[in-house]
């Protein structure tokens, strides 16, 4: 992708964590968001880890939704299996632009293994490993 488009995820406010996909290769999903400070997440003025995980989560979503609509298809529904190996370096700041990575490492079957990294200003925030289970409707 060229520009950033508008992610198609079916969350909904407040629990929007993605504001748009800066590129997608099939493989690698890399999404924009801009920590706000009304956030549901926001605490003491610091993005949570709650947070953190679901921006994870829900750019690995963005990445199906891309998929899925190229191959002019419906998205699956998807739900987290698992969580592991998570790190969180730090809680950014309200304000903060937060660029969220997802890599699949693994597919078998329903379940997806993906990597998943976030930075704000190019300083590592937070990464874990993620198992989602899709489910086609």
């Amino acid at each position: 992708m060229a520009s950033p488009e508008k992610v198609n995820i079916p969350q909904r406010e407040p629990m929007v964590m993605v504001d748009f996909v800066i590129s997608h290769t099939g493989i690698e999903t890399v999404t924009g968001f801009t920590v706000r400070d009304d956030n549901v997440f926001l605490d003491n003025g610091h993005f949570a880890e709650p947070g953190l995980i679901e921006n994870m989560a829900q750019t690995a979503a963005a990445g199906t939704g891309v998929s899925s609509s190229l191959e002019l298809k419906e998205a699956p529904v998807g739900f987290i299996g698992g969580i592991s190996k998570l790190k969180i370096t730090m809680l950014p700041a309200a304000g903060c632009e937060l660029v969220t990575t997802t890599t699949v490492l693994h597919t078998v079957a329903n379940a997806t293994i993906v990597h998943a990294s976030v930075k704000c200003d190019g300083q590592p925030v937070a990464e874990c490993e993620m198992k989602i289970f899709l489910i086609n409707t």
